[in-house]
């Protein structure tokens, strides 16, 4: 019989920005990353689009981080 991977051993394809990103739950439930959630937050807001905000006229402005 041939042995099985782990999950463990398989690492997934993420975004070069996004190198190194891992993200696991301890035993107490608690999120632990190896990114910053505010950097995770900026990559999605860049680059994901929200179908609940298409049509914002001020778009644009949010995806560049101003504020007013």
């Amino acid at each position: 019989m041939t042995k099985k991977k782990s999950e463990d051993d398989h690492k997934p394809k993420v975004n070069k920005e996004l190198e190194g990103f891992d993200i696991r739950i301890d035993p107490f439930g608690e999120i632990k990353s190896t990114i910053d959630i505010d950097k995770i937050n900026q990559f999605l807001n860049k680059s994901v689009d929200d179908k609940k905000l298409r049509d914002r006229d001020d778009l644009e402005e949010l995806k560049k981080g101003k504020k007013d």
